[in-house]
């Protein structure tokens, strides 16, 4: 500390011992030693160095546009290979028909406000991304799959063994006397009614409603999900 106050006390005279720059070693009077003189690495708080400058976070993905504004793609009905495409029909005022055979599968997508009648008994049908689609068939040989097609209708005139209903908002189902064997099964779904046909042809066709509602409880450390049931 005696060191640092003599230092101190020298005043003015503390800088006498210092070199004198000159003005050609000068960079602020000299440019041409700016433009060679290097620039130091950035410490970070970690003492490495040349840390990299932090990146602005990435824009939002681009919202898809809405309907009104995509490109309608014309209607489509081929077979290829045995599997029909049926796709971007819209308001139809004729139902489309499909003469199906037992080696064929049918695509319906992308359609709306539209009735499609399959005649024969094809292998199976899968319908996605549809709005008020009406489908009639004969028979199948394994399933209707159906996904995200809000107000969904099918009829049965023969017999089908399967029906998978995935993310549909409002399905009708129609069922013949032939197919009350029939396995519906639900995923996300609302508002889907099962019609059975009466044992009087005179008679109306029977709503039944699918159940929404459900209880879980523990029972023997196993979880039992039990329909909930209104009564009244």
């Amino acid at each position: 500390m005696d060191a640092v106050f003599e230092q101190l006390n020298k005043g003015e005279a503390i800088t006498a011992g210092l070199k004198k720059v000159d003005k050609s070693q000068m960079t602020h009077k000299n440019p041409s030693l700016r433009a060679t003189a290097p620039v130091p690495s950035r410490n970070d708080s970690t003492g490495s160095t040349g840390s990299a400058r932090a990146k602005s976070p990435a824009p939002p993905g681009k919202k898809p546009k809405p309907e009104s504004m995509r490109t309608k793609k014309p209607p489509k009905k081929e077979l290829s290979g045995g599997k029909w495409l049926i796709e971007n029909y819209d308001n139809e005022p004729e139902p489309i028909n499909i003469d199906a055979s037992i080696t064929h599968s049918i695509q319906i997508s992308k359609c709306r406000n539209t009735t499609i009648r399959v005649n024969g008994k094809a292998n199976a049908i899968s319908v996605d991304n549809t709005q008020r689609v009406s489908l009639i068939i004969d028979s199948l040989v394994s399933v209707v799959d159906t996904v995200k097609s809000p107000n969904f209708a099918l009829q049965v005139l023969g017999s089908l063994p399967t029906i998978l209903l995935d993310q549909v908002d409002g399905a009708t189902v129609y069922l013949s006397k032939e197919s009350l064997a029939t396995e519906v099964f639900t995923s996300k779904c609302t508002s889907v009614n099962i019609n059975v046909p009466p044992e009087d042809d005179d008679d109306d066709y029977r709503e039944c409603p699918v159940p929404e509602q459900f209880v879980s409880t523990i029972e023997n450390g196993r979880v039992v999900t039990k329909i909930v049931e209104h009564l009244g």
